[in-house]
């Protein structure tokens, strides 16, 4: 994609816009991943497969929304090595860049692994969150030399927008367990307030208590109450 010409701009425009639309839907935060490498594919001349490299909480690597199964496969061995442009961006640096691989020397073990799967050259870009790193974008390209200052700013959008999902992601989830997390203990409280003849501030109380005193979570505390009533 060129973007000194106004057709090419206009089109990514309108691609980035179709994007933050889908981040604020309700779909599943693959598919809105999916749709990121698929534009990253189609609009980066290059770029021959695009995947997710995200970073679990232990610290494990997952892939996800690859246009091919090659990048999972590339994901597996940077993990297994311990090395990569992947890898590399998704713990240090911003973006990692390679226009060669048969020429690379930062990954020993990676990069001939990766030329004897056909692909030359890379280019991933770390995915900031407001709490942490979250993974990589990455593109791959079966061509040595593949990439321009163009590739470079059109992958930042885009990882950009990635970046964006996971957050909305993360908050739909952590909404949705704060809700559960209250219900859990409106009910646990309903249960101690017809059990024992009490008010409702009475049974937070007791509730809360039980919390302290076993040092057990105060959700976990309203469950086991809860398992009790569908014991009797």
């Amino acid at each position: 994609m060129d973007l000194s010409d106004p057709s090419s701009r206009h089109e990514l425009a309108r691609r980035m816009a179709e994007l933050s639309r889908d981040i604020a839907a309700p779909r599943s935060l693959e598919q809105v991943l999916t749709d990121v490498t698929a534009a990253a594919v189609e609009l980066i001349p290059a770029a021959d497969v695009a995947g997710v490299l995200l970073i679990k909480a232990g610290g494990d690597f997952e892939s996800v929304a690859d246009t091919d199964s090659l990048a999972a496969e590339l994901d597996k061995l940077q993990q297994d090595f311990h090395e990569g442009p992947c890898h590399d961006a998704a713990l240090k640096q911003t973006i990692v860049r390679t226009d060669d691989l048969r020429e690379e020397p930062r990954w020993p073990r990676y990069a001939p692994a990766a030329v004897e799967r056909g692909v030359l050259s890379s280019l991933s870009f770390k995915l900031y969150t407001a709490e942490r790193t979250a993974g990589a974008l990455n593109l791959f390209s079966f061509e040595a030399n593949a990439w321009d200052t163009e590739a470079e700013t059109i992958g930042t959008v885009f990882a950009a927008h990635a970046a964006s999902a996971i957050i909305a992601g993360r908050h739909g989830q952590q909404m949705q367990s704060a809700l559960s997390t209250r219900d859990r203990i409106g009910q646990a409280k309903g249960i101690i307030m017809e059990r024992y003849g009490v008010d409702e501030l009475r049974a937070f109380d007791l509730l809360r208590r039980l919390s302290q005193e076993s040092q057990v979570k105060l959700v976990d505390i309203a469950q086991r109450v809860i398992d009790t009533r569908r014991e009797d």
